[in-house]
């Protein structure tokens, strides 16, 4: 097995773009296509500048295979795996199996072999021989992703050791009793720590090569960007709903707008109509009062115009009106929900009527309501001046008679 740095050509302290030139220039000379003469030697040098590139790209790999590139390259001649124990380190490359069928020597023929030898190493330490549970298959390339492999990698990727490491043992406590007790706990401790060392290597180990396979699995890739179709599909509903949302408001607010519009123009040209036609009777009752003779000079024409004139501006101030207070008297149909006393009937209602702008109040919080706003409170001002003059001139009527 070669080096992953030696296959790319360049040394280990290689940076980012160091390793993606090497990369670049190395698969455009390897390439199948362009080694037609010598195929299969190109596929195979081809894969390797592949897997070394896969590795060596991601930090977290590169980490890892940095840590252990010489028990890696040593494989099962390392001294440190002297115990009996499958080695993991040959199985950290795409070069350990061949293609994605089911074969033995596939992705997943070698994998799922892996993997069960790594089980049954530790069922040999289980203390819970009788138990029920099974530990996860690896499955093949046509195995459902939410029954086989979603619980593969779940179990392995929190994997915790059986083996008891005990071979790593400094000191043989059996042997040393006659070592005072205070010594022989302090040896033990050491032997736990060796232990302990030798287990976290091991979860460590085979946790870093589930990563390895999970990166690389057909299957997970796919699940994946199932995912991420799903996630877009559900981003363009939700942008669509909220563009139909928008849609709709803007529309509602058109509504409004147009509505809103149309009944202050409808009331504006009211009010221009009765102020059209009160100057204009104004304006008639002037001039005849201003003539030598009062009512009797005014010919049949003249009458038949100022009748019709009042008659208009009667209709127009009273559909004004109406409009005014459509928010302040009760419909029709909600009639029957308003219970008056019979006692009462009157004064209540003469509670609830405001002479000085003539409107009906349903209640008499409205009402109140109503008093304090200023609208009224200049209506009311002006009220009291008219009668004031009314009172005025009626004083000076009585002293003329007088």
């Amino acid at each position: 097995m070669k080096c992953h740095y030696e296959v790319l050509g360049v040394p280990l302290n290689a940076s980012e773009d160091d390793l993606k030139k090497s990369y670049r220039k190395l698969a455009l000379k390897w390439h199948p296509d362009k080694n037609l003469e010598n195929s299969d030697q190109a596929k195979k040098e081809f894969q390797f500048i592949q897997a070394a590139y896969e590795v060596l790209s991601d930090p977290q790999e590169r980490a890892w295979y940095d840590k252990h590139r010489d028990a890696i390259l040593l494989g099962a001649k390392g001294a440190e795996y002297q115990e009996n124990a499958v080695n993991l380190f040959e199985y950290f490359t795409s070069a350990c199996y061949s293609g994605f069928g089911d074969d033995e020597e596939s992705f997943y023929g070698v994998y799922g072999e892996l993997f069960s030898r790594i089980a049954a190493e530790d069922m040999e330490f289980s203390q819970d021989q009788d138990s029920d549970f099974e530990i996860p298959d690896f499955g093949n390339s046509t195995s459902d992703y939410s029954e086989v492999v979603r619980p593969f990698y779940s179990y392995w990727s929190a994997y915790c050791t059986l083996r008891p490491y005990s071979w790593l043992d400094k000191y043989n406590i059996d042997t040393l009793k006659e070592v005072p007790r205070r010594i022989q706990r302090l040896m033990e401790k050491d032997n736990k720590k060796l232990r302990d060392a030798g287990r976290k290597q091991r979860n460590e180990e085979v946790r870093a090569l589930v990563n390895f396979v999970r990166k690389r699995d057909p299957r997970v890739k796919a699940y994946i960007k199932l995912l991420e179709e799903k996630t877009a599909q559900n981003a363009l509903k939700t942008k669509l709903q909220q563009e139909r949302h928008r849609e709709k408001r803007r529309q509602l607010l058109n509504e409004t707008t147009s509505t809103t519009s149309f009944g202050f123009t409808v009331m504006s040209d009211l009010e221009k109509q009765l102020r059209d036609i009160e100057a204009q009777y104004t304006s008639s009752v002037d001039t005849s009062d201003s003539g030598s003779d009062s009512e009797s000079g005014l010919n049949e024409k003249e009458e038949a115009s100022r009748k019709e004139h009042v008659e208009v501006s009667n209709q127009a101030y009273e559909k004004l009106e109406q409009q005014e207070n459509e928010e302040c008297i009760p419909k029709e149909e909600n009639l029957g929900n308003i219970t008056i006393d019979s006692e009462n009937s009157d004064e209540d209602l003469m509670d609830l009527y405001c002479p000085a702008c003539k409107k009906n109040f349903k209640t008499v919080k409205s009402r109140e309501s109503h008093d304090r706003s200023k609208k009224h409170q200049s209506k009311v001002r002006a009220l009291r001046k008219v009668m004031l003059e009314d009172e005025k001139d009626d004083e000076e009527s009585n002293d003329d008679i007088c």
